[in-house]
């Protein structure tokens, strides 16, 4: 499931792969934009904000777009070099293609995908708190937004992108644990807000620029995390199984032991 560091690394890949370039071609696989050719728009550049990805084009007016997707549980963008085989997913899932001289881009199962003026973008990101990984990244203001929902679980506070923008299940299960939280905890009987946030930004930030997500400081396979995606598996510090709770999408992991009810 992609996260905000996934997004992050994601823009860092398509900007790397089209940034400045002349589009040779382009095919969107969805209704809204199935008539719609970007030969000859150039790209600016790709950002992230949360879970969005903003591909910023230029026009040949000029004027100025943003490309928006979403990734939602099941999106990604992958690149490939000319003549390449599109490989990373099956081809009936494809929802846009940006052709350059050098390199492909292609969007599998996007969400939200939509054309808007780059002056407009805020349109669609304009309600999202605070980017952990963002230039407008501002600690005090996410935990403000959280404090202003006093009697919501904590679990579900940190998953609303309107609080603070780029958590999912992953870094909300290792943060509480590592912050010794138990999940449904409410927001107003945390304690320290300001180090469970601040610790949040520190675990996405370590894992800009790869994309293996580890809470643990260890790469290797079944080490990178201490309770997510491990359902009965001893704790790492007390050896207690490790419980799991689904609540439609949501998936939270915790150890009852050191995180215990309030």
């Amino acid at each position: 499931m992609p996260e905000g560091d996934t997004v992050w690394n994601t823009a860092r890949a398509l900007e790397r792969a089209l940034a400045r370039a002349r589009l040779t071609g382009s095919d969107f696989r969805v209704p809204r934009l199935a008539t719609t050719d970007l030969t000859g728009w150039t790209v600016l550049g790709c950002a992230s904000r949360g879970k969005h990805l903003l591909l910023r084009l230029e026009a040949p007016d000029p004027a100025r777009w943003t490309l928006h997707s979403h990734l939602r549980m099941d999106g990604t963008w992958r690149t490939y070099a000319p003549g390449e085989r599109w490989a990373a997913r099956p081809a009936h899932l494809i929802r846009a293609v940006l052709r350059a001289p050098a390199a492909t881009a292609v969007g599998y199962h996007l969400h939200d995908l939509a054309l808007v003026p780059t002056a407009e973008e805020d349109r669609l990101v304009g309600h999202l708190g605070p980017d952990l990984l963002g230039p407008d990244w501002d600690p005090d203001e996410a935990v403000r937004r959280l404090a202003a929902h006093p009697d919501e679980s904590i679990a579900v506070a940190l998953l609303d992108q309107r609080n603070l923008a780029g958590v999912g299940n992953i870094y909300k299960c290792e943060a509480l644990y590592l912050h010794g939280i138990h999940p449904w905890t409410r927001v107003r009987d945390v304690p320290d807000l300001a180090g469970l946030v601040a610790l949040m930004q520190r675990l996405l930030a370590a894992n800009r620029g790869r994309w293996t997500q580890s809470s643990t400081r260890s790469l290797r396979r079944g080490q990178t995390s201490y309770v997510y995606g491990r359902r009965a598996a001893p704790c790492r510090r007390c050896g207690t199984a490790i419980r799991k709770e689904e609540l439609g999408e949501r998936v939270t992991y915790w150890c009852p032991r050191c995180q215990p009810a309030p």
